[in-house]
């Protein structure tokens, strides 16, 4: 008889008959769960073996009403923050046996957000997570009500249940002190788009800096995260020697090194030069860009932690501490006594 199951694919049904136990308690022993004696997991395991059993996401989620798929919603962009979050959030995922389901979505507004979200409770997926690159849709996101847990990524000046992030305030914070440090008495901030939560803190932690540092103030002039756009704006500013930029995101800093170059300004002789997520060309360009790291890997970790917690204890509230940035001094603007 067994023989006879074997030469089709085997369930998670066959699998009990032929142990002789329920169906839950193959599920409890497929998910490696305490609560089974020794001799019932043997006869299980030994079931599993002879015929072959390979459990599939659809037997799991008929026993266990989960089907270990996450539904991740990315910006339609190729930016690196968001597609580096995407990545780690993939491999972390991975390793802790989920599979993901993503989509992208343009962004621009709450509402088609949530036809993707929609789309993805569709397939039945245990959890959303949201790699958010505009505030008004952060807001909507935070007061969703839905049946399953949801994560978003992004950075805000309070931390939230629903959040993971890192520390753009603080890491903006330490970019802009670093150039008033080396001696440039002036800082200008090349932010990012003025709905981006991440360049809403990077711009909000220059502020601050600025003013505790009782430094000349200047408007911040806003780039879409391109090199082009730093290149306009460098070639487009009033900027004097003595100066330092602290710009947004490391595409933008190599567009600005671009238009100094142009412009016969040396950096850092000249102006001093800051970016932000230390991309990997950042210590390739000339010269080699000083920059504020980001630990993307560890956010997806984290991002993952955030998930199983809450699709394991639901009633748990906890919030996250944003994960810290390093500040990787090079040559567009050394560290000066």
């Amino acid at each position: 008889m067994a023989d006879d199951k074997a030469s089709r694919t085997a369930n998670i049904f066959d699998v009990a008959r032929l142990a002789g136990v329920s169906h839950q308690t193959v599920s409890r022993v497929l998910n490696d769960m305490p609560n089974v004696r020794p001799a019932t997991r043997a006869r299980v395991e030994q079931a599993i073996a002879q015929l072959r059993y390979s459990p599939s996401p659809a037997a799991r989620a008929l026993v266990t009403r989960r089907t270990r798929t996450i539904g991740l919603v990315t910006p339609g962009t190729v930016d690196y923050g968001p597609s580096s979050i995407a990545m780690n959030f993939n491999f972390a995922a991975r390793a802790a046996r989920y599979n993901v389901d993503a989509i992208s979505s343009a962004q621009t507004d709450a509402a088609e957000v949530r036809v993707a979200i929609d789309g993805l409770l569709k397939q039945r997926v245990d959890a959303i997570v949201l790699i958010v690159i505009d505030a008004e849709v952060l807001a909507a996101i935070q007061a969703l009500e839905l049946d399953v847990p949801v994560v978003a990524a992004a950075a805000t000046p309070r931390p939230h249940p629903r959040l993971v992030a890192i520390d753009q305030y603080r890491g903006a914070r330490a970019a802009v002190r670093h150039l008033l440090e080396s001696g440039y008495t002036t800082v200008r901030h090349i932010a990012g788009p003025a709905r981006n939560p991440d360049a809403i803190e990077r711009l909000r932690g220059w502020r601050e800096e600025i003013a505790s540092a009782r430094a000349q103030s200047t408007p911040p002039l806003h780039g879409d995260w391109t090199a082009a756009s730093g290149y306009r704006i460098a070639s487009e500013t009033d900027l004097a020697p003595g100066e330092g930029i602290f710009v947004a995101n490391d595409q933008m800093s190599i567009g600005v090194l671009s238009a100094l170059r142009e412009r016969g300004l040396r950096v850092p002789d000249d102006v001093g030069v800051v970016g932000f997520d230390d991309i990997p060309e950042a210590s390739f360009v000339y010269p080699s860009l000083t920059t504020v790291r980001q630990d993307f890997a560890a956010l997806g970790e984290i991002l993952m932690q955030k998930v199983l917690l809450m699709v394991e204890e639901p009633d748990t509230v906890s919030e996250t501490t944003p994960l810290p940035t390093r500040l990787v001094v090079r040559d567009s603007a050394p560290t000066r006594s």
